[in-house]
Order: structure tokens, then C-alpha cells, then sequence
């Protein structure tokens, strides 16, 4: 299992890097529409085997439409303005914002609760499952799309946050089958340690430390930023541990060998992407 995680891991990797690096935001939003498309997928099928369904259909329309709408914001310059509330960025020319595919998929989503066959205990579940699914995985996700495009560093935040994630959960991998003692969350995910979480944790902030030669932002806040993505990261990979849990599952999926489906594999890069976008397009401005 260890040399087939690894082997897949040596494929993708490089893979990812260069995409990153060279290709344009939309082909970045492409990509992360593909991710999300897959994600949903497999949460859907633990919803089912847990018991409750949802409009799958629906939800991932209003999934691409969020990425796209993310894509387009990207492509608007915008500034900084000072305000009562602190500083706030406005693009020069608005188009029509991310919140609008949250909006449209709520109407839609309630009224196909409303019209949907069936009891009203089943309406609501499926309004819960949809909800879930857009706010838990998609939207979450989107927030790649931006960070890309950020002016002058996006490229270098977005392998900044994989670089911290990798390295956090390599380091909690090996650290977790070595001398791993203490169960994390014995119910949720026996495997999980607390060596393996402080290893994770630390090896998210030294890639934070090492990421200063590389990126024109203060160390302190590099530090700051892996360490809060890390441990959002980790509560997203838990997050994912109570889903499969509640549907009887080892792994999401088994598209990917030795890692299982992609939402085992971007459990923890879903809560950790906004963290960093967050900081990175909100905190930094004001002390530079």
C-alpha cells in the first residue's frame, strides 16, 4: 500500500506543480471544476450508503456555475479601499459575484425539497445533503481559482498551500505508523494519532519557515498561514473521516491507488484553501 501511495503520489505530483506554475487561471478553473465534479460524485454515493439521497444534478450545476463565477471575478482588476469596516476589496467593474451561484442554488435546492415525492422528513434531508455538499465541498474549493489569479504571487500561494499540506501529511503518515501511541479520534478514524497530528502540524509550519527565500512575504506570516491552514486542513480530513464513518466506508472511492477517491485526497486542501486565500487577500494588506 505504501509503494503504490507513493508511486501515485510521484505521478500527480509533478503533474500539479506544472500546471500551477505555467498554465493559465482557466485552465486552473477548469481543473478545479473537474475536482469538484468528482468530489461531489463520491459525497453523494456516502450520502446514499449512509441512508440519505440528494439532488446530485443540481448541486453540481450550481457547483460549476460558483467556479465559474469565481473565474470571471479573477479576471477584474480591483483595489483596496479603506472603509468604517476596515479595508475592502472592490474590482474596478463588478460582474456577477461567487454569492449569486449560492443564491440561485438555495431557491432551486428548496424548491425541489418542496415538490419533491415523498415525506417532508425526506425533503429536508436531501435539503441537508445539498446544502452539505455545496458549502462543505464546492465552495470551499473555489477559492483556488482566485488565490491563482492573485496579482503577482498567485501562482506561488497556490504551491504554497500543497507544498504545507504534502508535507504535513507525509510527515504525519510516517510519523503516525512509527511511533503513532495516542488515538486522535478512535471512532472517527482509528489510524489517526496525535504524533501523526502534531507532525502534521509541524511539518506544515517548517514548509511556512523554509517558504520565505521563495515568497516576497514576511516569515511571520507565512508561519501563520501554514499553521492555520494545517489545522483547518486537519478538520477537514475528520470531516471526512464522520462521513464515511456514518456510511460504512474505508475511502470515498478508489480512483486514485493507495490514496482512494479524490475526496480522500482533497479532504484536507477543501477548509485549508479559504484560510489561506482569506489571509493572504485580507490580513497582508494591512501591515504592508
Amino acid at each position: 500500500m505504501t509503494g503504490t501511495r507513493i508511486l501515485t503520489a510521484a505521478v500527480l505530483i509533478p503533474c500539479v506543480v506544472a500546471a500551477v506554475l505555467w498554465a493559465d487561471t482557466w485552465v486552473i478553473a477548469t481543473l478545479v471544476a473537474a475536482v469538484v465534479v468528482l468530489c461531489l460524485n463520491e459525497f453523494f454515493r456516502l450520502s446514499a450508503a449512509a441512508g440519505t439521497g440528494g439532488n446530485a444534478r443540481w448541486t453540481t450545476v450550481c457547483a460549476l456555475l460558483l467556479v465559474a463565477l469565481q473565474w470571471m471575478l479573477s479576471q477584474y482588476p480591483g483595489v483596496w479601499m479603506r472603509s468604517d469596516f476596515g479595508l475592502l476589496y472592490a474590482p474596478d467593474r463588478t460582474p456577477a459575484p461567487p454569492e449569486l451561484a449560492l443564491i440561485v442554488f438555495a431557491l432551486g435546492a428548496a424548491a425541489l425539497a418542496v415538490t419533491a415525492r415523498g415525506t417532508w422528513k425526506d425533503a429536508i434531508s436531501r435539503l441537508g445533503v445539498d446544502s452539505g455538499a455545496l458549502l462543505l465541498v464546492a465552495f470551499p474549493l473555489s477559492f483556488l481559482v482566485p488565490l491563482h489569479a492573485a496579482h503577482g504571487m498567485g501562482r506561488r500561494m497556490v504551491l504554497f498551500l500543497l507544498a504545507l499540506l504534502w508535507a504535513g501529511d507525509s510527515l504525519a503518515y510516517f510519523t503516525g505508523r512509527a511511533i503513532g501511541r495516542h488515538k486522535m479520534a478512535a471512532e472517527l478514524s482509528p489510524g489517526k494519532t496525535w504524533e501523526g497530528a502534531a507532525a502534521n502540524f509541524a511539518g506544515s509550519v517548517a514548509v511556512g519557515f523554509a517558504a520565505a527565500r521563495w515568497i516576497a512575504l514576511p516569515s511571520v506570516h507565512l508561519c501563520a498561514m501554514a499553521a492555520l491552514a494545517n489545522l483547518a486542513g486537519q478538520l477537514g480530513d475528520l470531516t471526512e473521516s464522520a462521513y464515511k464513518r456514518a456510511a460504512g466506508a474505508k475511502d470515498s472511492g478508489s480512483l486514485l491507488p493507495g490514496h482512494g477517491g479524490m475526496l480522500d485526497r482533497v479532504d484536507s486542501l477543501i477548509f485549508a484553501a479559504p484560510v489561506v486565500w482569506y489571509y493572504f487577500r485580507m490580513l497582508l494588506p494591512a501591515v504592508n
